[in-house]
């Protein structure tokens, strides 16, 4: 589900669905930048608050339940794991930020690694900015949007987990989102709006990957 107009939404062509119907595998964790892999793959990256379903999103795109590990406690993912879909993108999982069981030190090197990552990968194509869709953007999102804005790294809002909120509800968020991208020069204008859970708008996320290879 998206906020674009018909004539600019995504198309699901074959060439996505074939793209997607492959198995996507996971090649590694980078703890440190030394780690990072020296590849002209295109990569595209998910971001986003702990706990605000990253895991869960990058498993429903594609169709493999235990891809990327889920938990119910926010802060779980502790490096930056790289996932290769039919050797043509890497999907990374960012750690979360805003919270996490950690030592500060810990969660400070997590911080450091993630911003040298988003602004020195040149093949970085696009960066997802997973947005709760219960809690809207907060002030963490919005640093992470000026930090994005500054390093001239595109990034696009998706917004998670709309089946837990009203009709009513999601047209409020999505219209915050929405004046949020024309505030933020790095911003794609288009709002994705997606639920793991039911499978909302996990084609749209899907073909805007695909655009990108």
């Amino acid at each position: 589900m998206s906020l674009a107009t018909p004539k600019d939404a995504p198309v699901q062509t074959a060439d996505v669905k074939d793209l997607f119907s492959n198995r996507a595998k996971f090649v590694l964790g980078v703890a440190e930048l030394q780690q990072l892999p020296i590849t002209k793959m295109p990569e595209v990256a998910f971001a986003g608050r702990s706990n605000v379903g990253k895991s869960s999103l990058i498993n429903a795109i594609t169709n493999q339940k235990g891809l990327a590990k889920t938990s119910n406690t926010p802060g779980r993912t502790q490096q930056l794991n790289f996932f290769c879909l039919d050797d043509k993108i890497y999907m990374v999982d960012l750690p979360g930020y805003g919270y996490a069981k950690a030592p500060d030190s810990q969660v400070r090197k997590w911080q450091q690694i993630i911003f040298a990552y988003l602004q020195g990968r040149v093949n970085l194509k696009r960066v997802f900015l997973l947005i709760d869709a219960r809690h809207g953007i907060k002030k963490n999102d919005q640093e992470i949007m000026n930090m994005l804005d500054a390093a001239a790294v595109t990034y696009q809002i998706v917004l998670t987990k709309i089946d837990k909120i009203s009709k009513a509800e999601l047209e409020t968020v999505l219209s915050a989102a929405i004046i949020a991208t024309k505030e933020h020069p790095a911003a794609y204008v288009k709002v994705l709006a997606t639920s793991s859970e039911k499978n909302i708008g996990i084609s749209d996320l899907q073909a805007e990957i695909a655009s990108l290879i």
